[in-house]
């Protein structure tokens, strides 16, 4: 006799279509049986060791999370209710071209406090790791939900040149493309950028056409966090799109927002710009996430120039006062390339974690309320905080849109990404709420999109990109990886204000067909694994 039938459900399969009432029969990890209509018909009704009464809930498949930053929380912290709470049952880590491996025992380091901001210093967990592979060895171990992983082409590009910004050398792009093609071996799914970031910044073009087309010719993807999110955002996207074209290779905008005040109601021209490429042959897809603020850290607004070298020169060059009168110049005059390239509204960036908990009365304010509070200037905070706290600290920046929000949602290549970091005391709700704010307050109470369409975003379509045979749709033979949900109530409960606070209305979620949230609780199972590239 099977494990479980879910009897009675609303089916919300993945596929778009309308729903339908059956019985789902999941056992060995799979769905081995879907009995339509199953009550009505008439017909024997199946059987299984266990019963769930799924009356007035939807079932459909487990959230795809396509752009996480739990590369370190799920090691650390086997309840990790901050995605399995929201349904999601498969994350995709490595991503903004910064994570934990390939590395050795330099570039660990260098990255472990180049990004302690999104991931924690990480002092509580066990590095046994260096290659992609022994990486995803370590998630095999166990983990509350699946993980696939992004090789993070600024790692590599740190591992081959180091920090500074030049031109790779001949022998060190045949290294770069060496790095690449062993992760995906290791079963890696594509690679990441961060562009605005530092190492990865400092390619040009060239050098990431190169590394592309061996990311292609595994069949992985590429997702860059681009150049520009800001007063050259439309060319930032041009420049991916062409980048792709010519390295044949699938590409997957991260969090791809037009945000500030110069996007202001350009979502269209970024549809047009992508409708354009798509019916031109080129493969492309999206994520978002459902909220105007971004999320990043303090020190990712600093021109390029003052991020070479790595973490200790930054705090090297904010330390000697003329240098730090240059970086102020850029960021608040002539609008530097972290800020994607908008000079600095210090009244929109607000301090959402700290490393050093005595400096916790910055969190929950602005930079410029707290300016304001000490008789300051803004920059002086800022540049105090991040001397104080050695780079460590997390914002929101609040400069998104919400009519570009909604107009990218709808787009036929859309998929939802959290772009969730779980760090810091007051972090972005994204983290928390994500799916569920799709759920319930795009697709139930705005309309942008339908209940099938809006779980068609969230399952098959990522799965889709991923190259995932048996995930993202309720289908016989599939993976067991399954959220019930009340369409009725489901919600975000994490707030600007409590962004902690789990969603409700998701009572069940299940990993490789078993439960890891029951009746609304966490359980102690951890179902999860590493989920790996699927050869051509």
């Amino acid at each position: 006799m099977e494990e479980l039938v879910i009897r009675d459900a609303d089916v919300v399969d993945g596929s778009g279509d309308h729903s339908y009432r059956a019985d789902v029969v999941v056992d060995g990890g799979r769905i081995v049986s879907i009995v339509k209509e199953a009550a009505d018909a008439g017909c024997q009704r199946p059987k299984a060791r266990r019963e769930l009464d799924a009356e007035g809930l939807v079932l459909a498949p487990g959230f795809i999370d396509m752009h996480a930053h739990s590369d370190l929380a799920l090691l650390r912290d086997p309840d990790h209710s901050a995605k399995a709470a929201q349904g999601v049952t498969l994350e995709v880590l490595g991503q903004d071209g910064l994570s934990y491996a390939p590395v050795d025992d330099r570039t660990l380091g260098e990255v472990r406090r180049a990004i302690a901001g999104w991931n924690g210093p990480g002092d509580d967990v066990d590095f046994d790791w260096r290659s992609v592979g022994e990486y995803l060895d370590r998630l095999d171990r166990g983990i509350a939900v699946n993980a696939a992983y992004l090789i993070p082409q600024g790692t590599v590009r740190a591992l081959a040149v180091g920090w500074e910004d030049r031109r790779a050398t001949p022998e060190e792009l045949d290294r770069m493309r060496q790095l690449v093609a062993e992760g995906m071996e290791q079963g890696a799914v594509g690679m990441s950028s961060g562009l605005t970031y530092t190492p990865g910044m400092y390619a040009e073009d060239a050098e990431l056409t190169e590394l592309c087309r061996v990311v292609a010719s595994y069949g992985g993807y590429y997702c860059p966090h681009h150049r520009s999110y800001g007063a050259g955002a439309l060319q930032a996207y041009e420049e991916m799109v062409a980048l792709t074209r010519e390295a044949d290779c699938p590409l997957h905008l991260a969090h791809a927002t037009m945000n500030f005040g110069v996007n202001e109601g350009r979502a269209p021209e970024l549809l047009s710009l992508l409708d354009g490429a798509l019916d031109a042959g080129a493969d492309i897809t999206l994520d978002t996430y459902p909220y105007t603020p971004g999320c990043t850290t303090l020190v990712a607004l600093l021109p390029g120039w003052a991020s070479e070298g790595g973490p200790e020169e930054v705090l090297r060059r904010l330390a000697d006062d003329g240098t730090a009168e240059r970086i102020r110049h850029h960021m608040e005059v002539t609008g530097s390339d972290g800020c994607h390239g908008v000079p600095v509204e210090w009244e929109t960036i607000e301090i959402s974690g700290v490393g050093d908990p005595a400096l916790g009365e910055y969190v929950g304010r602005t930079v410029l309320e707290s300016a304001r509070v000490r008789g300051e200037s803004p920059w002086v905070v800022a540049r105090e905080l991040l001397l104080k706290d050695r780079l460590a600290p997390t914002i929101l920046q609040h400069v998104g849109h919400e009519e570009n929000v909604r107009a990218i949602m709808r787009h036929r290549v859309h998929t939802g990404g959290s772009d969730g970091i779980l760090q810091g005391a007051k972090p972005h709700p994204r983290a928390y709420g994500t799916f569920p704010h799709y759920l319930g307050h795009y697709a139930r109470e705005l309309g942008v999109l339908s209940l099938e369409e809006c779980v068609a975003h969230l399952t098959s379509r990522p799965a889709a990109r991923l190259r995932l045979p048996d995930r993202g749709l309720v289908r016989e033979g599939y993976k067991a990886d399954l959220v019930l949900f009340d369409p009725r109530t489901v919600a975000a409960g994490s707030t600007f204000a409590e962004p902690r606070t789990l969603p409700t209305g998701i009572p069940h979620v299940l990993v490789d067909g078993r439960f890891v949230i029951e009746d609304g609780r966490r359980t102690d199972v951890l179902a999860g694994r590493a989920v790996r590239r699927t050869p051509r």
